[in-house]
């Protein structure tokens, strides 16, 4: 009987292990082996890194004339594709040039792989990625309908493999700066295909900046509705950032130029931010790419898909922006531009600059109207601070023979002020409201100055020619006479600020402690120099907003000054 039990203990041992292995083991095994299948091949449909060979770079003329190419002309852009790979990888931007000479060298923005500085390899790729079937990579050559693409007439690309599986690539191009690309497949293979979407924009070399924490260049993104930015150094730190989004765009951007690509907004994606490093003694020469892969389609034999995006390549103007965030759903399409903290007030004033600009036909006189725009809004409030300015300097002899009472009496000097200003119901700080309002709206416009194309190159008056740049002249080097480097760079308009802002000082009621005053004098000194640099058009702006203010204070002091009631 006990035998009998024991035979059948193991029999039932037996038939649990065998029926745990079956029903549940080799089912979780089988489930691991099939996502360990999908992983391998998502890990293998990754968009390609490029790599960068420092022997081999050559002029990218001659790099652009050897290859069979399908040239871009529209108003803005001039460049070309290449059939090889289907790379857009050459472009200029027709209306803007390196430097204020109409006569000197387009924007050169894209340039094919193995191009040597100082334009060094930029593009964007398009294409689809498998793991069980030949799609086109860097190195097949496309069949074209046409040898050139403008904006009324698109072009068609197509690429067959050898199993019957087309792929078809029509690129369109509006009057500005935005791509179509539409890509199409055509299964006529006897099997069922996988196809992974992929875009990217890489960069050879990391470029000259001004690594500044007030503008951002470098690998940038709108992801899920946030905003990614990622400088150069920081993406060489990390290697790679990547994330999961629905829609958005991503690209690499510079202080006037973008590169974005932008998916449907409707699909998933997973965007990742490379750098890859090439030679380890030149860490700046390795490669920067921000791309994305879509979802996986499955098409089976005879069946077809298609699918729309778009890149944008070309000059960030505001406008622009706003334009094809509207048209093409592309979320936070302006933060391209670096508009900084004050956005909601650096955009309305760059909007505000072009449109009196244009209307004008002078930047110069666009910021003056602009300076007296902000000076009758902000008229209140520099009312009441010069009304209280008067109070304060009709109050001085008061102040000082309260100083002269209690010199040693810090404590009880304090005092005997404060009940002074309760008592003639004066408010000491109500002076620096006005300076107080300028410190967001200074910023702002040295952000608009700073970032905003609209104001690269465009004349001032007289010897400026660039507003977004600093005064050419220099004053204490007698103009260039004496070429010692330990002169410090000081312009006319610096100079005309300070001036300007000592001339402020003295309508202004004297500080009651000395030390303050001596430092507060000191001050139309100390930025003349420390400003020297910043963009002219910012200096022409403080100037003559202080012109405005002395008239003001002037008026004030003069004729309203004496009769008013306490601030």
């Amino acid at each position: 009987m006990n035998d009998e039990n024991f035979i059948l203990a193991v029999i039932l041992s037996i038939a649990i292990l065998v029926g745990f292995h079956y029903l549940y083991e080799k089912p979780q095994m089988e489930k691991i082996q099939r996502q360990q299948t999908i992983q391998k091949n998502e890990e293998e449909a990754k968009p390609p890194a490029s790599t960068i060979n420092e022997n081999q770079l050559r002029q990218r003329s001659e790099i652009i004339a050897e290859g069979r190419r399908v040239r871009i002309e529209t108003p803005e852009l001039l460049g070309s594709i290449n059939l090889k790979g289907a790379r857009i990888d050459d472009l200029e931007l027709a209306n803007y040039r390196e430097t204020t000479d109409p006569k000197s060298p387009r924007i050169v923005l894209l340039s094919p792989a193995g191009s040597a500085e100082p334009h060094t390899a930029y593009y964007a790729e398009f294409g689809w990625l498998s793991s069980n079937a030949s799609v086109p990579g860097t190195e097949s050559v496309w069949e074209t309908d046409s040898d050139k693409l403008t904006p009324a007439k698109p072009v068609k690309l197509t690429w067959r493999n050898e199993h019957g599986v087309v792929f078809e690539r029509t690129i369109s191009v509006d009057e500005h700066f935005m791509f179509t690309v539409t890509d199409s497949v055509k299964n006529g293979s006897e099997s069922t295909i996988t196809l992974y979407p992929f875009s990217l924009a890489a960069r050879h070399g990391k470029p000259k900046t001004a690594d500044t924490y007030v503008l951002h260049e470098g690998l940038i993104g709108v992801l899920d509705g946030t905003l990614k930015e990622y400088k150069y150094k920081d993406i060489m730190e990390s290697g790679k950032e990547k994330q999961e989004s629905m829609g958005g765009w991503l690209g690499i951007t510079d202080k006037y130029w973008l590169v974005a690509l932008v998916p449907p907004q409707d699909e998933k994606i997973v965007a990742s931010f490379i750098y890859e490093q090439g030679n380890a003694s030149l860490p700046d020469k390795g490669v920067f790419q921000s791309d994305y892969r879509g979802s996986a389609k499955s098409l089976a034999p005879g069946a077809s898909i298609e699918r729309t995006t778009r890149l944008f390549a070309g000059a960030k103007r505001v406008k622009l922006l706003d334009g094809y965030e509207d048209r093409y759903k592309i979320p936070l399409f302006d933060r391209a531009i670096d508009f900084g903290w004050y956005y909601y007030l650096t955009k309305p004033f760059l909007y505000l600059l072009d449109f009196l600009g244009r209307v004008f036909g002078n930047f110069g006189m666009a910021i003056v109207v602009f300076t007296i725009l902000l000076r009758l809004v902000t008229l209140p409030l520099s009312l009441k601070s010069y009304r209280s300015m008067a109070r304060m300097k009709a109050l001085q002899p008061e102040l000082k023979a309260i100083q002269e009472r209690y010199k040693n009496d810090k404590q009880r000097q304090s005092i005997e002020m404060m009940e002074l200003y309760k008592r003639e119901k004066t408010n000491p700080l109500s002076g620096c409201l006005p300076t107080l309002v300028q410190i967001p709206i200074f910023f702002a416009l040295y952000k608009v100055l700073y970032v905003g194309i609209e104001m690269r190159h465009a004349p001032l008056f007289g010897w400026v020619k660039d507003l977004s740049a600093p005064d050419p002249t220099s004053v204490l080097t007698l103009f260039g006479f004496l070429d010692w480097p330990f002169i410090p760079h000081v312009g006319i308009w610096p100079i005309l600020m300070g001036i300007s802002m000592f001339l402020q000082q003295r309508l202004s009621p004297q500080l009651p402690d000395k030390t303050q005053a001596q430092i507060f004098a000191l001050l139309p000194v100390i930025f003349t120099f420390m400003l020297a640099k910043v963009a002219v058009g910012l200096i022409f702006y403080w100037t003559f907003s202080n012109i405005l203010g002395l008239a003001q204070q002037w008026y004030i002091t003069r004729k309203v000054g004496g009769s008013t009631k306490a601030a």
